[in-house]
């Protein structure tokens, strides 16, 4: 059992570990690993000299992650806050996975959109005029910023955390189903998005008055259900996974292998 003995240092701590989520980065399971270093000196402090319990903490968290850096101490907090009340694993885990899309979303924006233009527009005027201050402001303006947010974002996971824990006991299983069904939305929505496959497949239909119409089956298939071939291959990799537990390796190498046998036969484009 995990014992309540982390502190707010602890937690500080753990927020700064997000420097490096990334060195652990794949893409067997992308910011798993790193999300599992994040937490593992706040794990080892509450499960103490209990191996096999810290074994099992950190084997729970190396499934596939992927949100921003400078949000994810936010995650992190509450994880630790909720693991140290007991809530149960496979809880936590819904509200990471649903906190995951949203964050990625807000830091990515904060970061990409909104400082790097701004820091970046204010830097570069300077360094055209001659001054050494135009890069050491972007540097040091990106850098301070990101360490705040990093910092802010982890204590407001901990201070949101710590004052609802009693609600959130008592209310985690919607909670949870909530969480869940978000989880799944996102991941429904990265699948259409990111997964493009379409069929080049065409066929000559009669029409009246004894001409002929070209139909292309794709538009047929998105009349009655758009993105229906994507959603149809993410269902098959899902199952390779879930029940035949296919390696990420045998997966690209068949999505490699059917990719190019079914663009040969002029089946998928």
């Amino acid at each position: 059992m995990a014992s309540n003995v982390l502190t707010k240092s602890d937690y500080i701590k753990t927020s700064l570990r997000a420097y490096f989520i990334q060195n652990g980065f794949n893409y067997g399971n992308y910011q798993g690993l790193g999300y599992a270093n994040m937490l593992y000196p706040a794990l080892r402090k509450m499960y103490k000299d209990d191996d096999d319990a810290l074994q099992a903490a950190l084997q729970e968290n190396l499934d596939f992650y992927n949100t921003n850096i400078h949000f994810v101490p936010f995650i992190t907090s509450l994880h630790l806050v909720m693991l140290e009340n007991g809530t149960p694993n496979s809880e936590i885990r819904n509200i990471k996975m649903a906190l995951m899309g949203p964050l990625a979303g807000i830091g990515d924006s904060l970061s990409q959109f909104v400082l790097a233009p701004l820091l970046g527009t204010i830097g570069a005027s300077l360094a055209y005029e001659g001054l050494m201050m135009g890069p050491i402001i972007y540097l040091l303006g990106m850098n301070i910023v990101l360490l705040l947010v990093k910092l802010m974002s982890g204590m407001l996971g901990y201070n949101l955390g710590t004052s609802i824990i009693g609600t959130l006991t008592s209310q985690i299983e919607k909670i949870s189903r909530v969480a869940s069904m978000i989880g799944v939305t996102v991941i429904a929505g990265l699948a259409v998005s990111f997964v493009k496959i379409t069929t080049p497949i065409q066929y000559v239909a009669s029409v009246p008055g004894g001409g002929e119409q070209v139909v292309a089956l794709q538009s047929m298939i998105d009349a009655i259900a758009p993105n229906l071939l994507p959603c149809l291959f993410v269902g098959l990799v899902f199952y390779l996974i879930k029940v035949k537990k296919w390696t990420t390796v045998k997966l690209v190498c068949m999505t490699i292998l059917l990719g190019i046998l079914l663009s040969v036969l002029h089946l998928v484009a």
